[in-house]
């Protein structure tokens, strides 16, 4: 395994991915998941506070799970998590925008009850091609210990 609860650093910030949204799968997450018509339809987007089409903010969370769990965690000792602590929808996601996923380690202990694994505390963050941010992410992952019999 490449990456384990040691190797996660305190305050350290690292690059996930970027994903850029088009018009289709956009309309195509809304169509399954979330249909509103601000994220279905052109001319009721327009019409709406959005004044466009904005991708569904689920759509967003999507594109960053997918993002951290290729390109961080495949390789790693997760065991899952506990949940979400926070999710903000910041700005709208418009068609065409390319988003960048950052993830920050704010916290990090050893579990009481099962010492083989620590707990991390992460703020993920997507930023649009205009520096903006447009969510944030805070969140509980679990990972195992490199070495379990040495945290005792």
């Amino acid at each position: 395994m490449a990456l384990s609860y040691e190797d996660m650093m305190v305050g350290s910030t690292t690059e996930i991915g970027k994903h850029t949204f088009t018009r289709e799968e956009i309309v195509e997450f809304a169509e399954k998941f979330d249909p509103q018509p601000f994220h279905l339809d052109e001319a009721a987007a327009q019409a709406s506070p959005f004044r466009g089409l904005v991708a569904s903010g689920w759509h967003t969370c999507s594109v960053m799970m997918g993002m951290l769990v290729r390109n961080a965690l495949a390789d790693s000792t997760s065991m899952g998590s506990p949940g979400i602590d926070e999710i903000r929808w910041l700005k709208p996601v418009r068609v065409g925008d390319t988003i960048t996923m950052t993830n920050s380690v704010l916290d990090k202990r050893i579990s009481e009850s099962k010492p083989d694994r620590g707990i991390v505390s992460t703020q993920w963050a997507g930023i649009n091609q205009h520096g903006e941010t447009v969510i944030t992410v805070r969140s509980k992952g679990m990972f195992g210990l490199r070495n379990p019999d040495a945290s005792s």
